[in-house]
């Protein structure tokens, strides 16, 4: 099925085509097999955006699908652990988080290519406190966290966002909500710091 789908893609568009691939224990990955012969078999296909979840799949895509006769990249998307995934040598990143820190993944990219491990853990220690906000429990909220982290260093506009909505309350919820708030905004600060420096 996942064949016949890539292959009617490729059909009608000559765009070279990314596979992604979600852990498997959602249902929603491809197994070996499949990813090989979608690989094999469908020549657009030119990267898989990898988020199958641990290391020894992960590491095993890299070694296979980069070394093909028609070499396929392999792009990380685990940027819960980004630093080690390069470490294995993936032919680059394609992340949710790079949306607001692209400019730290894309230095520590550089830096792993460059075999320059001092500047890889330097900027590996920037970008660990925000992954680690980014994708906490709820990891389902990982993506507006993102987006408020737009909205806080002023990449976005406020509207849409959890902080438009929050401005949507009651005068009443506002008063029930202050020292919260307050806290919240001692927190938000300083991820805004973070982020900046």
């Amino acid at each position: 099925m996942a064949l016949v789908h890539f292959k009617r893609i490729a059909d009608v568009t000559d765009l070279p085509l990314i596979v992604f691939q979600y852990p498997l224990a959602t249902g929603q990955g491809y197994p070996k097999e499949t990813l090989l012969k979608l690989c094999e078999e469908v020549p657009t296909i030119r990267a898989i955006k990898d988020w199958i979840g641990n290391v020894p799949d992960h590491e095993w895509h890299i070694r296979t699908l980069q070394n093909m006769q028609r070499p396929v990249n392999v792009l990380t998307t685990h940027s819960s652990w980004l630093f080690s995934s390069l470490v294995l040598g993936p032919n680059g990143l394609l992340s949710g988080s790079g949306s607001v820190i692209a400019d730290l993944q894309a230095k520590l990219f550089r830096a792993v290519q460059a075999n320059d491990l001092e500047e890889a853990m330097r900027l590996h220690e920037r970008i660990a406190p925000i992954a680690r906000v980014f994708y906490a429990d709820p990891f389902v909220d990982m993506h507006n966290r993102m987006k408020e982290a737009l909205v806080l260093t002023r990449q976005i506009a406020a509207r849409g966002s959890a902080s438009a909505a929050g401005q949507a309350r009651t005068r009443g919820d506002r008063a029930h909500s202050r020292s919260a708030d307050r806290g919240r905004l001692v927190r938000e600060r300083r991820a805004r710091r973070s982020l900046i420096t």
